[in-house]
């Protein structure tokens, strides 16, 4: 009996030791786990910790930066704080008669740093090189002066290419805490109204609906408001030209597009206009369908303007009438390489074209005083539109892909026509 009480005991103590044993394995497992998950916890800590420090470090050499470009900033605001160098460079451009948009944009950013932003003589500086500056080919100077005007407070709609980085970081944050549906909508919005000036590109002008050229000056005060505006309708009398043009254009490798409102071609360095002997760098030709200038009340089927810049940069356009005629072999070569719809430039390769093709043989032309023909109607160019008209076949005028792009004649305000 003893024995069996005995065995008894035993048998519990055991199983009461294997109880004991099994229960501390597994909170070893439960601590082990927890282990586990501390530790990954912890790596995770580390890694926000690491990249914490490094933001801050980047942080650090930002402002560093920045500090450094504001002691840059404040010094020279201090070396130009008299107005000396202010009313020196007023006195110079006094002797021009008008400033190119580069100029323009320089003289408002030293009247920034001389009389501030507040300045209204600063404002207008800033607005005058907006409103003359090339938007297919000036970025420069529109994001300086719609980033001026904007700092002054007044209401211009900047360029997403003129944006900071810092701008376009904090730009894309509001994008994302706004969510897909608000970004869409602000998509379509943009869409549907880019033609305003500063958005992303230049304005959506047209020759026809509701950006047509009777619209032009919603957007383009001068196109409105200008009083030496292009193209004009040609005729007597005639005061008499003093001087003479001389086309040198040199062959060079073809660069075509189509820009959505006519076919250009931008041409290589090394051609030139010169008019009463004074050089004017080619820069481009393009077309219009019919041609903008009218001769005593009658246009011609196209016209293609070549345009020139000087080292001041003062521009010169030479205009050739295209008259319907024989089949016209330069005009086959370009529109053989023309893109038909809207797109980046083409080069085609081991294709050279000479301006000179369009050219007719003699020189003698009408001139007057005025403005580009397309938004934003800059004035102060000159035009030169010659008397001897070059042939384009009818099949070659279909075939260019504007049915109508050219601007309606202007007032010419008692502007005088030399011929």
């Amino acid at each position: 009996m003893k024995r069996l009480f005995f065995e008894l005991l035993l048998v519990g103590a055991l199983a009461a030791g294997g109880f004991f044993g099994w229960t501390n394995w597994n909170a070893g497992l439960g601590n082990v786990e927890k282990l586990a998950t501390l530790a990954a916890e912890s790596e995770a800590s580390s890694q926000k910790l690491a990249s914490a420090e490094a933001e801050l470090k980047a942080n650090a050499e930002e402002i560093g930066t920045m500090i450094v470009k504001s002691q840059e900033l404040d010094a020279v605001k201090a070396a130009l704080a008299s107005g000396e160098t202010l009313k020196d460079l007023e006195a110079a451009y006094k002797k021009e008669k008008s400033l190119s948009a580069e100029r323009q944009v320089g003289l408002g950013a030293l009247r920034l740093l001389t009389k501030g932003s507040k300045d209204p003589a600063t404002i207008e500086a800033f607005r005058k090189a907006l409103d003359i500056a090339d938007w297919g080919s000036r970025k420069k100077v529109i994001c300086a002066a719609q980033i001026a005007l904007a700092a002054a407070g007044e209401k211009v709609n900047v360029l997403d290419d003129c944006a900071t980085p810092a701008e376009k970081a904090v730009k894309s944050d509001k994008e994302k805490l706004a969510g897909p549906e608000k970004a869409g909508s602000d998509a379509k919005a943009k869409d549907e109204h880019a033609s305003k000036p500063g958005e992303k590109h230049a304005v959506h002008w047209g020759y026809e609906g509701a950006m047509g050229p009777d619209r032009w000056g919603d957007e383009f005060p001068t196109c409105a408001k200008g009083k030496s505006q292009s193209p004009l309708n040609i005729k007597g009398p005639f005061e008499k030209a003093h001087f003479g043009v001389a086309p040198d254009y040199k062959a060079g490798q073809l660069k075509i597009i189509n820009n959505g409102h006519t076919i250009q071609v931008n041409v290589p360095p090394g051609s030139k206009l010169r008019i009463d002997s004074k050089p004017f760098e080619l820069v481009q030709f393009h077309f219009h369908r019919p041609s903008e200038e009218l001769i005593d009340g009658k246009p011609a089927a196209m016209v293609v303007h070549f345009v020139h810049k000087n080292e001041a940069g003062r521009l010169a356009v030479l205009g050739v009438l295209l008259k319907e005629g024989n089949e016209n072999p330069g005009i086959n070569t370009l529109w053989t390489h023309a893109p038909m719809a809207e797109g980046p430039e083409v080069v085609p390769e081991g294709v050279t074209f000479n301006p000179a093709n369009l050219l007719p043989r003699e020189y003698e032309f009408y001139s007057y005083e005025g403005s580009l023909t397309t938004p934003p109607c800059t004035e102060g160019v000159r035009f030169f539109i010659l008397k001897s008209q070059v042939n384009i076949a009818r099949e070659q005028v279909d075939k260019f892909p504007f049915k109508l792009n050219a601007r309606p004649v202007q007032p010419q305000n008692g502007r005088a026509i030399a011929g």
